[in-house]
């Protein structure tokens, strides 16, 4: 972490920042700096992450096993264990297809404007300008929902980690009115964003609590529901293969219906990328970051899931739940205690917060990245950093004000966690195929050509299962999550979904189609590789002049 200095006027003194950093680290940042210029960008937020620091705030992203409790329903009513384990190793497998995918074309195009702009480059001519901009518009979409569902994740699990208290069998203590749930909504959206904006210097190390947070909560609850088990244990045939799919839907249907939890824990993959300005090397470290969290959440959430599903109560019960969230009753269950639930619980709430905080500054660097091209209605106001707090506040408090307009729809349908979550998993999705799928038309020449992070031979199959997932993910979380549908059960996914693509295609039409030019800088392949040369010619340098320090 690089220390600051601040000028009268409050602002941050980039120069003091990067005269603090070590001369081999520092010729990293001068290069990723010169070619984020050559690209058309001036460099207006401090790289203070390294390399372990993003893979940090990768895995907050996710924030595993919280990621995996919110979302436990779907797979539980979509054919219990056998979906919940072996859908977690499935998706996790696709998702490291699509991070190495990403990693290889970010390492070309190391910006905040992400898949938005690494779309445009890779796109051809006649479509780039139209395709960037979609892409860019499911990025901002799919990261802002995605944080909301966190927001309101947290709030649906805190209410039920409190019912584990009960005032008599079967009633919690506090049976929450809906109002009552939206004001906790609004209290953790609001909390979330003022450690974003005002403890951004601090947030890397906040990352590196968050990861040891994780790893202790895992195995405080991983040993004590298997040692407690006060209901019993289930033997490994039904935890790792019992399926009794209660969806209503065919069994082959609700499996991958099921694959929603999943997808959800891992649908912050490529989030990472809107933090590419604020990493000492992004072209490197971005990559590895994005790799090398995919493989400690999946040992993370197997480490958290498999114990549960050893101590599973009924099925239907936990199907049953009107909140959507097992788990508080899952480990209450195991355990045999109120208090010692909560305990366990706990952690796990707390991890919400560090996981929300997270995604609200990934969701206000990939706004401001796509605001600064011009391509949000008020673009000038949003496209600003705050020089005080070194934040693009404006952003991020447009990110915020969206959130809480679409926590209102709670008021209308229960089942609004459903589309928060939903629609966030098809746009993020959609914006990360989108560049695999045009670098794949331009038969990869481009990355294979500059990538510091290449795939080689493996490039092809890794592309492919990638945009293979996004053709089955798109339809798939469209779904109603349980047949027959209702008012209280219909997936508004689609009609949130529906409603941002009409919103940016009419801006488009009416504005963008003669405004909007895309990135400022069309063709930068002949700058990313002079700029490549001369920084491996710097680090080489920077690593001679350190010997001699």
């Amino acid at each position: 972490m690089v220390s600051s200095h601040h000028n009268r006027d409050g602002s941050i003194s980039h120069d003091v920042v990067y005269a603090n950093i070590p001369p081999s680290e520092r010729t990293a940042v001068d290069s990723a700096d010169d070619l984020l210029n050559k690209m058309g960008y001036k460099a207006e937020l401090v790289r203070s992450r390294s390399t372990l620091q993003a893979a940090f705030m990768s895995f907050v992203l996710a924030s595993i096993p919280y990621g995996l409790s919110t979302t436990l329903y779907y797979p539980l009513q979509g054919g219990g264990p056998a979906v919940v384990i072996w859908g977690w190793v499935l998706v996790s497998l696709i998702i490291l297809c699509v991070a190495a995918s990403l990693g290889e074309i970010t390492s070309v195009y190391p910006t905040a404007g992400g898949v938005y702009y690494q779309t445009f480059m890779l796109a051809p001519p006649r479509i780039k300008r139209v395709a960037a901009y979609i892409c860019g518009w499911a990025y901002v979409v799919g990261n802002i929902t995605i944080t909301l569902a966190v927001q309101f994740g947290t709030t649906l699990f805190f209410v039920e980690c409190l019912n584990v208290f009960e005032k008599e069998p079967g009633v919690g203590i506090w049976q929450a009115e809906t109002y009552q749930i939206f004001l906790v909504f609004v209290a953790i959206t609001l909390f979330c964003n003022l450690v974003s904006a005002t403890c951004n210097r601090w947030l890397p190390y906040l990352d590196t609590f968050g990861i040891a947070w994780t790893f202790l909560a895992l195995i405080c609850i991983c040993v004590t529901v298997l040692t407690v088990a006060k209901n019993g244990r289930r033997s490994a045939a039904f935890a790792f293969g019992d399926f009794e799919p209660s969806s209503g839907w065919p069994p082959g249907w609700a499996y991958c219906v099921g694959l929603l939890h999943a997808a959800y824990a891992t649908s912050s993959t490529g989030m990472l990328l809107s933090m590419c300005e604020e990493v000492q090397a992004p072209a490197t470290q971005v990559p590895k970051a994005m790799v090398l969290t995919i493989c400690l959440n999946l040992f993370g959430g197997l480490l958290f899931l498999i114990p549960l599903m050893f101590v599973l109560p009924d099925l239907a019960m936990l199907v049953a739940i009107p909140s959507g969230q097992p788990t508080p009753t899952i480990i209450k269950s195991a355990v045999g205690s109120s208090t010692g639930a909560f305990l366990l619980l706990l952690p796990l709430v707390i991890l919400g917060l560090l996981c929300g905080t997270a995604c609200t500054t990934a969701a206000s660097r990939c706004t401001w990245a796509f605001s600064r091209d011009g391509a949000i209605p008020g673009s000038k106001l949003w496209s600003r950093v705050n020089p005080k707090l070194d934040v693009p506040l404006n952003a991020m408090m447009l990110s915020m004000a969206v959130q809480l307009i679409l926590g209102v729809i709670y008021f209308g349908s229960t089942a609004a966690f459903n589309a928060f979550s939903g629609v966030g998993v098809i746009a993020l999705t959609a914006a990360y195929a989108t560049p695999i799928f045009v670098s794949m038309l331009g038969k990869r020449s481009q990355v294979k050509a500059a990538a510091k992070f290449p795939l080689g031979k493996f490039g092809w199959v890794l592309n492919a299962i990638a945009v293979a997932w996004s053709c089955l993910a798109l339809p798939l979380f469209c779904m109603p999550s349980v047949l027959p549908v209702s008012a209280e059960t219909v997936n508004y996914a689609p009609v949130v979904f529906v409603a941002f693509v009409s919103i940016a295609s009419l801006w488009y039409f009416v504005w963008g189609r003669k405004h909007y030019q895309g990135p400022p800088k069309e063709e930068v392949h002949d700058v990313e590789v002079a700029v490549r040369r001369a920084s491996e010619a710097h680090l080489k340098k920077g690593g001679a002049l350190e010997k001699t320090v």
